[in-house]
């Protein structure tokens, strides 16, 4: 059993190690895949907006196509958080 970090920050140092020109191409191309007839996001965030967002295959890909989104934005406040606090 390991025992707990010090510091809760210290459970997200993971994200720091990911390449940001990595993360922010994933989540570019998560975006606006499939680029034909519409982006599945576009899609999916419309059908939770309408109260349609029910089938589990369309709650998997609104997860899916969001959470490299998130992961980036997470991504990018620590790094601007961590720039804050060295200057």
């Amino acid at each position: 059993m390991t025992t707990p970090s010090p510091h809760p920050q210290d459970r997200m140092r993971w994200i720091d190690r990911l390449p940001l020109l990595w993360l922010a191409l994933v989540a570019l191309y998560l975006v606006v895949a499939p680029f034909v007839p519409e982006p599945h996001l576009t899609e999916k965030w419309r059908m939770l907006l309408q109260g349609t967002l029910s089938r589990p295959i369309d709650i998997f890909d609104l997860f899916l196509h969001t959470t490299p989104l998130v992961v980036l934005a997470v991504r990018l406040w620590r790094d601007a958080q961590r720039r804050r606090h060295k200057a």
